[in-house]
């Protein structure tokens, strides 16, 4: 059973839970009790919950082009690769019409394709027109700013590094816009420590935008170090999203024994989570699909659990797991707040008319 508390904070959320966009930053606090269900016996439990959490403005509006696509052309529609990287949002667009395949030559001619929110190499979209096919690409907003940095960084002769982890749909796409060689993907700070560029006057960087930004930071001092004249973004690459889920972490993670992240370990942001979580004072930190994943046994001396989301995973999941937590223990429930976000990013002309 929900909090009625949960449910009020919830009513501003779409079907899948998604923070209607609201964005402030010291942490506020909101505090409710669990529902009285034989207290006596529960052992007592604060449960800090974090906000900002799960769906961002571009999971959002990716999630909503898959709708718009099946109520506009009807089922099925084909999606490359996950719309976003959390499968109970994939089992709900799939139970509407949706159809996941892994590459282009999966879909049919005559269906219309979208591409996922972490953006794809620009041979993709290429192959779809060469196809004759309709596709919509459901890029998030804030990667496809990257990919327009990296080209203008190309078209000025630069040589470009991107920090990022290699194999992530994120990575792929932003190293797909311009021709072999033409990005260097440096993951760590060893890497940046021993990179050495063809020349060191004309070099730019770029960012993946779902990393660690403290990590991220120290890495890109590596480099302004190294090469002072280094070409920088014109705006910070990683997304406010990420920024502001990690702060709400950093907010809370020293007051709990345990922090508990929903989402999948294919998503970046929610695995950067956990270890903003244990740096940032947790005592432990747990990656969850869902409440199902628990281990209850991690509670064990536990007076205080954080609970988060990262930006794929919808509110539902966050509610389940609340209430699981309530029917184990007394639970006290406080919201941590750093900011409200009010970003929302518009869907593609074609679905919009």
């Amino acid at each position: 059973m929900s909090h009625p508390a949960l449910k009020a904070m919830a009513s501003r959320r779409d079907s899948f839970g998604a923070e209607r966009p609201q964005q402030s930053r010291a942490p506020t606090y909101l505090s409710f009790t669990s529902e009285p269900m034989t207290v006596a016996e529960k052992p007592q439990i604060s449960v800090l919950l974090a906000a900002p959490r799960g769906f961002c403005a571009g999971v959002d509006r990716a999630i909503h082009i898959v709708e718009q696509a099946i109520r506009k052309w009807g089922a099925p529609v084909y999606v490359r690769h996950e719309i976003v990287h959390n499968r109970h949002v994939v089992e709900r667009l799939e139970a509407l019409g949706a159809v996941f395949v892994e590459e282009l030559d999966d879909c049919p001619t005559d269906r219309p394709v979208i591409f996922s929110a972490h953006g794809v190499p620009k041979a993709v979209p290429a192959e779809a027109k060469a196809r004759e096919m309709i596709y919509v690409d459901a890029t998030c907003p804030l990667v496809s700013k990257v990919h327009v940095e990296a080209q203008r960084h190309f078209d000025a002769g630069r040589e470009i590094v991107l920090i990022g982890h290699a194999g992530h749909p994120e990575v792929i796409g932003t190293m797909g816009q311009l021709p072999p060689g033409a990005i260097t993907l440096l993951e760590t700070v060893d890497d940046a420590e021993r990179f050495e560029p063809r020349d060191p006057s004309k070099l730019s960087f770029v960012t993946q935008t779902t990393l660690s930004v403290d990590d991220t930071a120290e890495m890109v001092g590596v480099l302004q170090r190294r090469f002072p004249g280094i070409a920088a973004p014109h705006k910070e690459d990683i997304c406010y999203a990420t920024t502001n889920r990690q702060d709400a972490v950093k907010a809370m993670a020293e007051q709990a024994d345990l922090v508990l992240v929903i989402g999948s370990p294919k998503s970046s942001n929610s695995v950067r989570l956990v270890e903003v979580a244990k740096r940032a004072g947790a005592r432990d930190a747990r990656l969850v699909g869902s409440a199902d994943d628990v281990d209850w046994g991690w509670f064990d001396g536990v007076r205080s659990v954080g609970v988060t989301a990262g930006a794929s995973a919808p509110e539902d999941l966050v509610e389940a797991l609340i209430a699981a937590i309530g029917a184990r223990f007394d639970s006290r429930v406080e919201e941590v707040r750093v900011t409200k976000e009010d970003v929302v990013f518009k869907l593609p002309r074609v679905l919009a008319e």
